[in-house]
C-alpha cells in the first residue's frame, strides 16, 4: 500500500499557505483556548482575565503587516522596482508565519469566549467581547498575512512574455 506523495515544487518556487494549514491551526488553537477555563477553574485558581491591551495586540500587529503588505505589493507589482531577494524571502516569511500564528492566535481567542458562553461568573460578558475582539483581530492577521505572502509573487519569464 503505496502512497503517492505531491510533487515536490520545482526549485525555486514556493507554494502559498494552504487553507488546510491554517484550518488546523484555528482548530488547535480553538480546543487550547477552550481548555484554558476549566482548566483554570480544576486547578483551584481562577480562569484568566482578557484585558483590552490583549484583544487589542492582534488589530495593531494585522495594521501593520497590512501596511508592509501594501507597500510590498506597490513596489512589486505598481511600480515594477526590483527588490533584494533576502529581503523579499523575508517577507514571504514572515507573511506566512505570522499567517499560522494569527489562525492560532483567532481560534485561541475564540475558544476562550465560548467556554464562557452561559457562564452565570461576575465577568464572562466581559471575557467574552474582549476575548471576541481580539479572535477578530487574529483574523485580521491571517488576512494581512495571506495579502502579505501573495504580494510578494513575481511573474515568471513566461507569464510576462
Amino acid at each position: 500500500m503505496t502512497e503517492e506523495s505531491p510533487p515536490p515544487p520545482e526549485p525555486g518556487h514556493l507554494r502559498p499557505t494552504s487553507g488546510a494549514a491554517l484550518a488546523v491551526c484555528a482548530v488547535v488553537g480553538l480546543a487550547l483556548g477552550w481548555l484554558i477555563h476549566p482548566l483554570a477553574l480544576r486547578a483551584g485558581g481562577t480562569a484568566p482575565v482578557v484585558t483590552w491591551v490583549q484583544a487589542l495586540v492582534p488589530v495593531f500587529v494585522a495594521a501593520l503587516i497590512g501596511f508592509v503588505a501594501w507597500h510590498t505589493w506597490r513596489t512589486l507589482q505598481v511600480h515594477r522596482i526590483p527588490m533584494e531577494p533576502h529581503r523579499a524571502v523575508n517577507r514571504l516569511v514572515l507573511g506566512r508565519a505570522c499567517a499560522l500564528v494569527g489562525a492560532l492566535v483567532a481560534g485561541g481567542y475564540a475558544g476562550y469566549a465560548v467556554s464562557w458562553l452561559g457562564d452565570a461568573a461576575e465577568l464572562a460578558e466581559q471575557r467574552v467581547t474582549r476575548s471576541a475582539v481580539a479572535a477578530v483581530g487574529g483574523i485580521a492577521v491571517v488576512v494581512a498575512s495571506v495579502l502579505l505572502e501573495r504580494a510578494c509573487r513575481v511573474r515568471s519569464d513566461d507569464e510576462a512574455a
